[in-house]
């Protein structure tokens, strides 16, 4: 049981959850119907697990590139700590992936493809993205933006259409990514109130899809009063502790994003269901390590 739970801290469990929200949100952008008939629901479990499985096997690998750092840094990690092998974080890191991968497949070739791309663009951020000042952010970015994608991807159309959306999830997440440099050591305001910036920018751009759905604007409103308390209290007092409480903030109340696009969808119960994957998500975030 040791082994097995040092794994799960390493997919970090908190943060898989937000994987699913992506996927039903791609999928509400393009238009899928959510219902109880196979061809409304196989779509949502296969590209919900597999996105789900991705996030894990890339925040493996993310732990796998950092264990000598995590070594001085965070001795008290599943690697650095001795209780899981490296060599057996690997080969979980990997079933997981190409599980992701094969159940992408499984729903059409532009998913499994998207899918791929996922992975290449997860293990260059755990290897050497991380590393690049401004290449960095953007490549967690688009790990998030390709995650939207391949909710979307159900309709090879609906990508074609809807496209340029899965720019807001990029800026949010670079965002965040920008903002968790300061963790370990403190921050700069000044990158804070940068970040505060491009926040602003995601929570109008939704803004501006929403108008049409009140319904919506609650999530969107939500989203923005949680964020940017955490990041008010940063500003203030950028140390480790308040930027990580950031980070954490930021990553979960993702679903709440990904919640105000499938209500502006005008599927309102399937909205609640998402919604639900928050209480998930923080009950998670309790147990074990968000950033």
């Amino acid at each position: 049981m040791s082994k097995i739970r040092a794994f799960a801290e390493l997919t970090r469990p908190a943060n898989v959850v937000t994987a699913l929200s992506d996927i039903m949100a791609g999928l509400a952008i393009v238009g899928f119907i959510f219902g109880q008939l196979e061809y409304q629901f196989y779509p949502a479990l296969f590209l919900g697990i597999s996105s789900m499985c991705l996030y894990a096997g890339g925040v493996v690998f993310n732990d796998v590139f950092d264990h000598e750092l995590d070594r001085t840094e965070r001795p008290e990690r599943a690697l650095p700590s001795g209780r899981i092998k490296r060599s057996e974080a690997i080969t979980g890191g990997i079933l997981l992936l190409a599980l992701g991968i094969f159940l992408a497949f499984w729903q059409s070739r532009l998913s499994g493809f998207v899918a791929i791309f996922i992975t290449a663009l997860a293990l260059f951020y755990d290897w050497k993205g991380k590393h690049m000042r401004i290449f960095g952010p953007i490549n967690m970015g688009l790990c998030r933006a390709f995650n939207l994608l391949l909710g979307m991807s159900v309709y090879e159309l609906g990508v074609l259409e809807h496209f340029p959306v899965i720019g807001i999830p990029l800026v949010y997440i670079a965002a965040i990514t920008l903002v968790s440099r300061g963790e370990v050591h403190g921050g700069k305001a000044i990158t804070l109130y940068f970040a505060g910036f491009l926040f602003l920018v995601v929570h109008a751009s939704q803004l501006y899809f929403a108008e049409k759905a009140e319904f919506a604007l609650v999530f969107v409103l939500a989203h923005f009063i949680l964020i940017f308390r955490k990041l008010g209290v940063a500003i203030k007092n950028p140390i480790g502790k308040n930027i990580g409480l950031t980070v954490k903030t930021g990553v979960l109340t993702l679903i709440l994003m990904n919640a105000a696009w499938v209500a502006s969808s005008g599927q309102w119960i399937v909205a609640l269901f998402v919604l639900a994957l928050l209480p998930v998500s923080l009950g998670l975030a309790k147990k074990f390590a968000v950033t």
